[in-house]
């Protein structure tokens, strides 16, 4: 299994990594600044009618649980070990339903969103890595200020990585391209269902409301901080088996609320791996999910590190 990006590296006359447009720049800003806004507003909106007597029940809880989830393994499963990885292969409906579901995650388009990661991994912690931590100054001072550039503050300032080189593949993908270049429909549907399973589950307008706020604004911003969890904390807490050739690390507790992302330590050593839980006892619900759509048909060449390629990547201790 090649542990490499599977992007190739640009030559002199080849096409810019990123591209140095002020018109693309305040649009990835505003997406930033809009879907923080609302969903942070979202939240808040949501704990006042808490504070008045109308905590979640079980459609508010079940429409967070169920958005969080599916939206999740959307953004780890498709966006991330597929799409930008290619970890493993899919039939075309699969593919075309993690597509869906990642970009009701709200992170951006498909396209943007995998150029973005690929480029993180070819500078991971190095100069030009849009979100590492390790690049804002010296002492505890230098530390905090890192970790809010790498959990949320690289959002609203990062380079615009250009598409045309490092997801050309998705470009052309004539089941994907087209996802991608809606997004804003898919952000739009899912806010959608969410209101109308809550209004349809209870019959009333609240419900449609509350269903909203905890199956929409709620859901997104927890998985937000979820992802964002990964650029800052597992790049600077946690353990780091392998020799990544970064500064990733692997922390079990968040394990469970990033559906197993946090093993991420183990994803920079083997970036093309379909599970990120290794061991037996990491906890990685988005590989058991690419294991059961194995089982089933739906996907194969699932890419697995073998003992012989862990052993040779493994720190001395």
């Amino acid at each position: 299994m090649d542990a490499k990006p599977i992007f190739s590296q640009a030559t002199r006359k080849g096409p810019r990594k990123t591209l140095d447009s002020a018109r693309l720049k305040s649009h990835q800003r505003l997406h930033a600044v809009a879907v923080s806004s609302l969903s942070l507003l979202g939240c808040l909106a949501a704990l006042t009618l808490v504070c008045l007597g109308r905590p979640p029940g079980a459609v508010e809880v079940g429409l967070f649980l169920g958005g969080f989830l599916f939206t999740g393994f959307g953004v780890n499963i498709g966006l991330h070990r597929h799409f930008t990885h290619r970890s493993f292969q899919a039939v075309t409906p699969v593919r075309v339903a993690l597509a869906i579901l990642g970009s009701m995650a709200a992170q951006g388009p498909v396209v943007f969103w995998v150029a973005l990661h690929r480029l993180h991994h070819e500078f991971s912690d190095q100069p030009g890595d849009i979100h590492s931590p390790h690049f804002h100054g010296e002492g505890w001072w230098g530390s905090v200020r890192g970790l809010w550039h790498a959990h949320v503050g690289w959002t609203f300032d990062h380079a615009v990585p250009n598409a045309a080189y490092y997801a050309g593949d998705l470009l052309r993908d004539r089941a994907i391209a087209p996802i991608s270049r809606t997004y804003f429909f898919w952000v739009f549907l899912g806010l959608l269902i969410a209101a109308v399973l809550g209004g349809v589950l209870t019959g009333t307008w609240m419900g449609a409301l509350t269903g909203f706020l905890w199956g929409g604004p709620v859901r997104i911003f927890c998985w937000h901080n979820m992802i964002w969890s990964i650029t800052s904390c597992a790049h600077f807490f946690g353990e780091r088996p392998f020799d990544a050739d970064d500064r990733s690390t692997n922390n079990f507790w968040f394990a469970i609320p990033t559906l197993g992302e946090s093993w991420h330590n183990n994803h920079h050593a083997f970036p093309n791996a379909a599970m990120a839980g290794l061991e037996w006892w990491q906890i990685d619900p988005s590989g058991w999910v690419i294991r059961a759509l194995e089982k089933l048909g739906l996907v194969w060449d699932v890419k697995i590190p073998t003992q012989a390629m862990r052993r040779a990547k493994a720190r001395a201790i």
